[in-house]
């Protein structure tokens, strides 16, 4: 009988539901078993393939020790995946591990060069490949529509302001079929799009702005934006 072949698929649903397992559990024998037998694996191999795909070149440890540390990140959070939100585990740990990798390698890059006037973003974007750039930008945007679909009624109260702010969303969406990101033109389609004064859009994308902030600090703790109940300048403005 010929040996049956090895899937390739590293981390799939069956780790996926084993981390379900493990969340569900309140046997510690139990979790320590599923994590071993079942997780162990996935997780050390997603740590390795991430920061060899996206070139993380500023620790002082060996490639090991950063590799670990990593999945014992993973670990950390392990807790925080809701299957329920519709999110995939490799997906969502993927995000993870990059914000985690993301946050120490600019911590380190610090140490060789000073930028106190870049953002944690603006940092980012320097230190990764253009692949690794265009991917960061469109998960932290994805995100963040997510989370205004669902809350932009909850940030403002009057129907001009709600009215703006989905139109923003709008182009974020449609942002891979505009030309040209001039603020001044931004800010024309929005008015063309709800008939109203530059003045409000302004007062709009302020409180946006503000918003954003607080939004990035969940994306780069947690992940994720939009598993909060309650990742510097704006994507557009």
């Amino acid at each position: 009988m010929p040996k049956k072949k090895k899937s390739k698929i590293y981390f799939g649903k069956d780790v996926q539901d084993a981390i379900i397992r493990y969340n569900q559990s309140e046997d510690d024998t139990q979790r320590n078993r599923i994590y071993r037998d079942e997780i162990h694996r996935a997780f050390d191999k997603l740590a390795e393939n991430i920061i060899n795909t996206f070139k993380f070149t500023y620790f002082d440890v060996p490639f090991v020790d950063v590799k670990n540390e990593v999945v014992s990140n993973l670990v950390i959070n392990i807790h925080k995946y809701d299957h329920t939100k519709g999110s995939k585990a490799f997906s969502y740990f993927s995000v993870i591990a990059k914000n985690y990798l993301i946050l120490h390698n600019n911590n380190n890059y610090k140490k060789y060069k000073t930028h106190d006037n870049l953002s944690i973003l603006n940092d980012t974007l320097e230190l990764q490949p253009d692949l690794a750039k265009k991917e960061y930008l469109n998960d932290l945007t994805n995100e963040l529509i997510i989370y205004l679909d669902k809350n932009i009624s909850n940030i403002f109260k009057k129907k001009k302001d709600i009215h703006i702010a989905y139109a923003i969303v709008e182009l974020m969406k449609n942002r891979e079929d505009i030309e040209n990101f001039n603020k001044k033109c931004l800010y024309l389609l929005i008015r063309e799009m709800t008939d109203v004064k530059t003045s409000d859009i302004t007062k709009v994308t302020n409180i946006l702005r503000r918003k954003y902030k607080e939004l990035v600090n969940e994306y780069y703790i947690n992940g994720s934006m939009t598993d909060n109940k309650k990742k510097r300048h704006s994507v557009f403005f």
